[in-house]
């Protein structure tokens, strides 16, 4: 009875043992590997990725993996730091070298976060190039992965003392990758676009014009995060179907800001949002320059001008506004002497 009990007991350890080794291997296996490309806004140091990361472990996102190889480097903070965040680099030469297969090899993401470009930019590569640089990138990718999800940044703000050009090209560039992406996407390998111009300032959260200070780290982790949280949980952004009952018409306000500000020139933002008690079908917002400014470039809307007057209505994506909902279309203006903002309103 007794050698029994302990054979018992031998089978049952043995049992557990494997369910243990089983289950550790499974959940080894599940975990998301996600892949941060780009130069050193992503990797030297890149802290924005340990802001990242233990925002996604606080709030139960713990199988994931970030990937790369290069190392971590010290963000005061314990994260997983792999990343191919590689400084100085330039996205065109990346893919004329052919230098990504290697690194997706090594690594197998099922996730890539990109934000590259930066260094193209300043170089005065024109904007088709690097996003035919891009398309290379993302063909390799999906050689690698066919279900790769790729996240592609509009990329921050960039105003260096030894590039006074810079900044309008950054706009240029961000305003060409939306319309590559839809071309680009597939359902199979979604692309996403990831908004990390707006909001963001070269005054106070950079130290040098080019790469986040603590609090542009902050800003970038902020953004990154709803669209990775999407692509780990495999939700797709769903249809808006428009409701085909009649609904009364509601209101909207409109906040106009100066995000960023350089010689003859400026980026604004128009935050449009929707204050009354039912969905919008569409919205038109007005105002007048004071001080002579001229638009030349604008996203997220469609404008016309008469004199110094200016009239935006929404593009096809973004009429629709559930109560308290809000949408933002931003322009690249000229100006001087005076860059008086001034007052919007809003008809929804």
């Amino acid at each position: 009875m007794r050698r029994t009990s302990s054979l018992l007991a031998a089978i049952l350890a043995f049992v557990a043992a494997v369910t243990v080794a089983m289950t550790t291997q499974a959940s080894g296996a599940a975990a998301t590997r996600i892949m941060p490309l780009g130069d050193s806004i992503t990797g030297s140091p890149g802290c924005w990725r340990a802001l990242l990361w233990n925002r996604l472990q606080s709030t139960g996102h713990t199988d994931v993996d970030f990937v790369g190889t290069l190392p971590p480097q010290g963000c005061g903070v314990s994260y997983d730091g792999d990343n191919e965040g590689h400084g100085g680099y330039l996205a065109t030469n990346v893919a004329n070298q052919n230098l990504l297969p290697g690194w997706l090899s090594a690594t197998k993401p099922d996730i890539v976060l990109m934000h590259f470009g930066t260094n193209d930019v300043w170089s005065n590569i024109a904007p088709a190039t690097i996003l035919s640089a891009f398309t290379t990138l993302v063909n390799q990718m999906r050689a690698s992965n066919p279900q790769m999800k790729i996240l592609v940044a509009q990329i921050i703000p960039m105003n260096p003392s030894t590039c006074p050009d810079c900044a309008q090209r950054a706009v240029a560039f961000n305003s060409a990758i939306p319309g590559w992406a839809a071309a680009t996407t597939t359902e199979q390998s979604p692309i996403t676009v990831v908004d990390q111009w707006t909001g963001f300032s070269t005054s106070t959260d950079t130290y040098d014009g080019v790469h986040p200070n603590a609090a542009g780290d902050q800003k970038m982790s902020d953004k990154w995060y709803p669209p990775l949280v999407e692509a780990l949980s495999g939700v797709v952004q769903p249809t808006v179907t428009p409701t085909v009952t009649p609904t009364p018409a509601g209101g909207c306000t409109a906040t106009y800001k100066i995000a960023n500000q350089w010689q003859d020139g400026f980026q604004g933002e128009v935050t449009v949002k929707n204050t009354g008690a039912a969905a919008t079908s569409g919205w038109t917002v007005g105002w007048t320059f004071t001080n002579g400014q001229r638009i030349s470039q604008l996203w997220n809307g469609t404008a016309s001008t008469s004199g110094s007057s200016v009239t935006v209505r929404n593009a096809g994506w973004n009429g629709s506004l559930a109560p308290g909902a809000s949408a933002t279309f931003g322009f690249i203006a000229s100006w001087s002497g005076t860059n008086t903002a001034p007052t919007p309103t809003c008809t929804a």
